[in-house]
């Protein structure tokens, strides 16, 4: 095969995971970005380091060929839509504003020239994301692209697995387009989405019943993440596979993702050994002591975290509507709330509104959840006892 893909986001997705397998799928890679020392670096080279990591070793790959393009360069960009055969963004969700206005220009560019339909993987991590980027280009298309947008552009939703923590400055220092990740490479894709033939790429795999598999990604992976770097930090762990070495930890966050598990499986109808299987790699895959993954990047930003559908608000939501009291995943929201690292907006934010307002009122405006709630009051109890000893779970 032989083609082009454009990749809008040069960072830790869109360069650690699917700029790879567009590459390995044939596509020469044209990434779309505003970082001027990234973009000089593949355009001067052509290929981007990326080293997979595992307790096992590492490997080195040379991805190429790649381009960049300046996103302030909007006809440069529009022009490469205009030619791509497949597209994807992975900028995260606040910025897809921004990147509309481009990608619309290049969809009304194809429609000008009467070309195929094309197909944009939606990689970014929202809810709704596709129906939320579509709405966005309706706003800029203008008439002339409107047509074109409605019946020729697949906007497809997919959940990213693998785990790419972002560049040190010493990586940056070494090669700017350095990246390391794990070997992971799942890609599964709604394929109600694709308009047109889907295409095949390496380790995307298009399901009919995809809603599971956002299920499981937000509920267990992120879950797990955070039930295991929320109760890692209240004992002072720098990175998550640290975390998941103390026993207690790990047979705490075990118990909440059976929680949560059981509300996939009473939701979803999923098979509850799929999930477990699932779970059993994921204990490998957080062990990786070589990608060096903090507890401090996987409980960040915990006012995002703590929201109503999120990944443990929303788990426990699923285990109480499935019949299960969700009593590890309410010490995991509870341990959220204490988080507070001083170089953490967010989480200085949320103590803040706590001061403030209470944790239960702040437990509310988040989350949703009402404090005289029977979940909220599994949550505040737990909280209550976490002040007077972050240990007291785990006891």
């Amino acid at each position: 095969m032989s083609g082009k893909a454009v990749m809008f986001g040069a960072g830790n997705i869109g360069r650690g995971f699917i700029g790879q397998l567009f590459s390995e799928s044939g596509y020469e890679v044209i990434f779309v970005d505003i970082d001027q020392d990234l973009l000089a670096a593949l355009n001067r080279e052509r290929r981007y380091h990326l080293e997979t990591v595992s307790n096992e070793g590492s490997v080195d790959y040379w991805i190429s060929p790649v381009r960049a393009i300046d996103s302030n360069d909007k006809a440069a960009v529009a022009a490469a839509v205009a030619e791509a055969d497949i597209c994807a963004t992975a900028v995260g969700a606040n910025v897809l504003k921004f990147v509309a206005p481009n990608l619309a220009a290049g969809l009304a560019l194809r429609a000008e020239r009467g070309c195929g339909p094309i197909n944009v993987i939606v990689c970014e991590n929202l809810h709704g994301a596709p129906e939320y980027l579509r709405g966005l280009l309706e706003a800029s298309i203008g008439e002339k692209g409107r047509d074109y947008l409605a019946k020729k552009t697949g906007l497809v939703e997919t959940v990213i697995g693998r785990m790419v923590p972002a560049p040190t400055a010493e990586m940056r220092a070494a090669d700017v387009s350095w990246i390391k990740v794990e070997p992971y490479k799942e890609l599964p894709v709604k394929r109600s989405g694709f308009v047109g033939s889907i295409p095949e790429i390496v380790a995307m795999t298009p399901y009919d019943d995809f809603d599971v598999f956002g299920a499981r990604k937000l509920y267990v992976h992120n879950c797990g993440h955070a039930l295991m770097a929320y109760m890692g930090y209240q004992r002072g762990y720098e990175y998550g596979y640290q975390a998941l070495a103390d026993n207690e930890i790990r047979e705490f966050m075990l118990a909440g993702l059976r929680e949560s598990v059981d509300g996939i499986c009473a939701q979803y109808g999923a098979d509850r050994d799929w999930l477990y299987a699932h779970v059993d790699d994921l204990l490998k895959r957080f062990a990786n002591r070589n990608l060096g993954d903090t507890v401090f990047r996987l409980g960040r930003d915990p006012r995002r975290k703590l929201a109503s559908e999120d990944r443990l608000v929303g788990a426990a939501k699923l285990a109480v509507s499935g019949g299960v009291r969700p009593v590890h995943l309410a010490w995991g929201i509870a341990a959220a709330l204490m988080f507070d690292p001083a170089e953490d907006s967010s989480a200085q934010a949320l103590q803040s509104q706590i001061r403030e307002k209470g944790v239960g009122a702040t437990l509310e405006a988040v989350s949703g959840v009402k404090s005289n709630s029977d979940l909220g009051k599994l949550i505040l109890s737990s909280y209550a006892l976490l002040q007077v000893d972050p240990r007291w779970v785990l006891k």
